[in-house]
């Protein structure tokens, strides 16, 4: 079993230069007050960040598998909302003027089927408008598409996923 385990372990993802662009333009293209600058900072943020909780997680792929570990106690973290949890309080401390960070979901409560992201929207635009973060998905390599191309899930807001933030904010 443990060469199954090591023989499947993903080490991060080196940064291409080429997704950080790719990424910053989505990104300034959400407002026109947004400036490449910010919008690339942004950008390498979450891939530093995609890079980080790589090796935090202990990450295996394929994702179903890295889940198997998690629900048997073999590893601690790496669900796909511990992703996107993770992603959402590390952006917002980063406190971006131009961003707002949403968790989100696809298929809510269905066991087998529930998937959480992190969503990327310019501040006070529709959630709809934005674009989807997702390193989980790729098992550690960043995912990344306007909500409304994302081909395999539909997304909904999940405000419910802010409650942690929220409490951390009251204190």
């Amino acid at each position: 079993m443990s060469f199954l385990l090591t023989s499947c372990s993903v080490k991060p993802v080196p940064v291409k230069d080429s997704e950080v662009e790719r990424l910053a333009v989505l990104l300034e293209g959400l407002d026109e007050s947004i400036d490449l600058q910010t919008a690339k900072q942004v950008s390498q943020d979450l891939f530093l960040q995609t890079a980080r909780l790589t090796k935090e997680f202990e990450l295996v792929s394929p994702p179903w598998l890295h889940n198997t570990l998690v629900n048997a106690g073999m590893r601690d973290k790496g669900l796909c909302y511990h992703w996107s949890d993770a992603l959402y309080l590390a952006m917002k401390e980063k406190a971006y003027d131009d961003f707002a960070f949403h968790p989100a979901g696809a298929h809510i409560g269905e066991f087998w089927r529930e998937h959480n992201v992190l969503v990327i929207t310019a501040k006070g635009k529709p959630f709809d408008s934005g674009i989807v973060v997702d390193p989980w998905r790729d098992s550690g390599r960043l995912y990344f598409a306007r909500v409304k191309e994302d081909r395999e899930y539909s997304w909904v807001e999940r405000k419910d996923r802010c409650v942690a933030d929220e409490k951390k904010e009251k204190k």
